[in-house]
C-alpha cells in the first residue's frame, strides 16, 4: 500500500492510502452524500476540475460496469474515499474500483477521516486542494495555491466537438416497467452540450424526442440549421460566469425563438441569458438526497444535485420568471418558468441514476410544452 497525501489551501493535510493512479492532482474539494451510485459520480462531466470526496464509508463493492457510465470516461480531477473496496459483488460488474481508477490515471486517497473532512468543508466551504503520492507538501501547496476554478470556462473540455445524433433509451433489466410516456412524435431537440449526462439523453429519446447533441458553442444560425423544435441545455462543469459574453447572446436568440429547457448548468445558463445573477455557493449540493418543494402543487421531491452555483432569488423574479421548486435545506432556488415564452429550467437532476427518479416526470412536462408551443 503506497502512501498518498491530501492538501488543502487553508493548509490542513490528511494521510492515508494510494488508490487509483499514482501521481499529483489538483481540484476543488468537494463532498457528496450519496450511498450509491459512484461510478456515476465518476463520469458526469459536471464534476470536472473537482476532487470528489464520498461520504459513505464503503465504495466500490459493486465494482464497475458497461451500462451506467454518464459519459464515455471519468472525469472527476481526484477521488477521496474513506474504504475502497477490494473486490466486487455484482451480476454486471467488470473490475474494482482501483482498477478503474487506475485504467483512467485518476489520483485517488482512501484510508482517511472523511467524516472530519466533510466537517471541514461545511465549515470552510469547498476548497481548493490536491493528493499526491509524489510530491512534496511544499511543492503541492503551492501549485494548489496557483490553482483557479472561479469564472473559469472548464465547458470547453467537456463539450462535443462535433453533432452527433443520440437514439439511446433508458437501461432496464428485465423486470423493469417503461416508466415515462412518449408524449410528442417527430419533435426535434437540440441539446447544447455544456457537459451533458447520458440519462439526460435517454430520457429525452424515451418521452418521444429525436435529439441531435452539438457543441455549447454553437451559434443560433447554427442550431437554427439543425430545424429544432425545441432546446435543451445541459448539465456541466463549473462556473457559469466563465462562458463568454458572445455565446450568451447566442443562447438569448434562442430562447427568444424555441421552447426551452435548461437542467443545472443550463439552468444557470438560461438565468445568465436574461441578466439574472448567479452566486458562488458556500459548498454547493453534491449527493442524492436533497429535498425540494414543488411550489404550485405543494409536493416534495428528493433529488440528485451537483451545483456549486446558483441562481438570485430577487433578480430571477425582477426578470420575469416565477420560482416552481425550492430547496428545503437552504431556500436556494431548485427551478423556474418564465411568465410569457416557453422556458422552464431547474436545478436539479430529474435523470438521477440510479436514483432518486421522484422527479422524472419533469422531462414528460417539457415535451406536453413543446407540443403545446411548436
Amino acid at each position: 500500500m503506497k502512501r498518498a497525501v491530501l492538501v488543502l489551501e487553508t493548509g490542513d493535510i490528511f494521510e492515508g492510502v494510494s488508490i487509483g493512479s499514482e501521481g499529483t492532482t489538483i481540484g476543488e474539494v468537494i463532498f457528496n452524500t450519496a450511498m450509491s451510485g459512484y461510478q456515476e459520480i465518476l463520469t458526469d462531466p459536471s464534476y470536472k476540475g473537482q476532487i470528489v470526496n464520498m461520504t459513505y464509508t464503503q465504495i466500490g463493492n459493486y465494482g464497475l460496469n458497461d451500462d451506467d457510465n454518464e459519459s464515455d470516461r471519468p472525469w472527476v480531477e481526484g477521488f477521496i474515499v474513506k474504504e475502497a473496496s477490494a473486490i466486487h459483488s455484482n451480476f454486471r460488474a467488470k473490475e474494482t474500483l482501483n482498477e478503474y481508477l487506475r485504467r483512467y490515471s485518476i489520483v485517488g486517497i482512501s484510508q482517511i477521516d472523511t467524516r472530519r473532512l466533510t466537517k471541514l468543508l461545511r465549515v470552510k466551504g469547498s476548497l481548493k486542494g490536491g493528493i499526491t503520492t509524489e510530491s512534496d507538501v511544499d511543492s503541492l501547496k503551492k501549485a494548489i495555491e496557483e490553482f483557479q476554478i472561479v469564472n473559469r470556462d472548464l465547458v470547453q473540455f467537456v463539450s462535443t466537438k462535433e453533432p452527433y445524433i443520440f437514439n439511446e433509451g433508458l437501461f432496464r433489466l428485465g423486470y423493469e416497467k417503461k416508466r415515462t410516456n412518449r408524449v410528442v412524435d417527430n419533435k426535434r431537440v437540440v441539446v447544447l452540450d455544456f457537459g451533458t449526462k447520458k440519462n439526460i439523453l435517454r430520457y429525452l429519446v424515451e418521452v418521444g424526442f429525436e435529439v441531435v447533441v452539438v457543441s455549447a458553442y454553437s451559434s443560433f444560425e447554427k442550431v437554427k440549421s439543425h430545424n429544432p423544435d425545441a432546446i435543451f441545455l445541459s448539465n456541466g462543469p463549473g462556473d457559469p460566469r466563465g462562458i463568454d459574453e458572445k455565446w450568451i447572446a447566442e443562447y438569448r436568440k434562442m430562447l427568444a425563438e424555441y421552447p426551452s429547457f435548461g437542467i443545472c448548468f443550463g439552468h444557470q445558463i438560461i438565468a445568465r441569458s436574461f441578466g439574472i445573477d448567479i452566486y458562488k455557493m458556500k459548498f454547493g449540493h453534491h449527493g442524492g438526497n436533497h429535498p425540494v418543494k414543488q411550489i404550485e402543487k405543494d409536493r416534495i421531491f428528493v433529488t440528485a444535485q451537483n451545483h456549486n452555483y446558483a441562481a438570485n432569488e430577487k433578480s430571477l423574479l425582477e426578470k420575469g420568471f416565477k420560482i416552481t421548486y425550492k430547496n428545503l435545506n437552504d431556500g436556494s432556488v431548485e427551478g423556474m418558468k418564465h411568465t410569457e415564452l416557453p422556458i422552464m429550467s431547474v436545478q436539479f437532476h430529474p435523470e438521477a441514476s440510479p436514483g432518486p427518479h421522484d422527479a422524472e416526470g419533469i422531462f414528460e412536462e417539457f415535451a406536453e410544452m413543446v407540443k403545446e408551443f411548436s
